[in-house]
């Protein structure tokens, strides 16, 4: 089932009915990165340049080739920070297209189906900046357990793994189903979900491929909650009663 709904999502990632989502999402992506580089490198300039000439004043010309190492380490922490930060821009400008996603994929999977509902604006917004804090929190611990012997890799995808199948998978659930009941849904099927972010941190360790990570995300989440739907039919109707008791 789930590699079913990996399947189906990639599929669509690339239809042309997506082409313009994909290419909204790549090149916001690109842009913002290019300004966080910039930013970032003009931040370096103005904090650590004048500490690097206060530890080192009145360096002699021979020893110029020490500004040029300092150079290149600046350069790879910037690198460095770009990487950390790619994961979070790319989550924060595809938010605004998730909904774009899966009406295309109800559209041309499930056209006997009922559409779900896209969330609104504010809503869908606040969700964007609660995920982009989820992730950005998430690549921290990642990012220090990958100082402990044994359990970098695992880290990674463990972290990713539980974050992006949770936040994901609510947001294709709260398109059919009230809030309480798209987290419980999820809460009872966390084994599957839990699955299926693997599925998207591998995705995300791709090179180039894991700036569009929150659409194919967004795809195999909408695919996972129609089929788990479909295996679960009477879950809606327990959690109605329950809530009217």
């Amino acid at each position: 089932m789930i590699m079913d709904a990996a399947r189906l999502a990639f599929a669509n990632l690339f239809a042309a009915e997506t082409r313009s989502v994909f290419w909204k999402v790549l090149g916001l992506t690109l842009l913002a990165l290019i300004a966080l580089w910039f930013a970032l490198r003009e931040l370096f300039v103005w904090l650590a340049l004048p500490w690097i000439d206060a530890l080192m004043p009145g360096m002699p010309d021979w020893a110029g080739w020490l500004t040029f190492v300092v150079g290149i380490f600046a350069s790879l922490g910037l690198a460095l920070a770009l990487a950390l930060l790619l994961a979070p821009v790319t989550a924060l400008i595809a938010g605004f297209f998730l909904d774009d996603v899966a009406e295309v994929i109800e559209t041309r999977d499930y056209p006997d189906g009922a559409p779900g509902k896209p969330l609104p604006l504010v809503e869908a917004m606040t969700g964007s900046a609660k995920f982009l804090g989820v992730v950005v929190i998430g690549n921290i611990i990642a990012l220090l357990l990958l100082l402990v012997p044994g359990v970098n890799l695992i880290a990674f995808f463990l972290v990713n793994g539980y974050l992006l199948g949770r936040e994901f998978f609510e947001f294709a659930a709260m398109r059919y189903r009230p809030p309480a009941e798209a987290r419980l849904f999820r809460t009872k099927h966390r084994s599957t979900v839990f699955l299926a972010g693997l599925v998207l941190a591998a995705f995300l360790a791709v090179p180039l491929l894991n700036l569009l990570t929150p659409l194919f995300a967004a795809g195999v989440m909408v695919h996972l909650h129609k089929m788990l739907s479909a295996r679960d039919p009477g879950f809606s109707v327990a959690h109605k009663a329950a809530a009217g008791a």
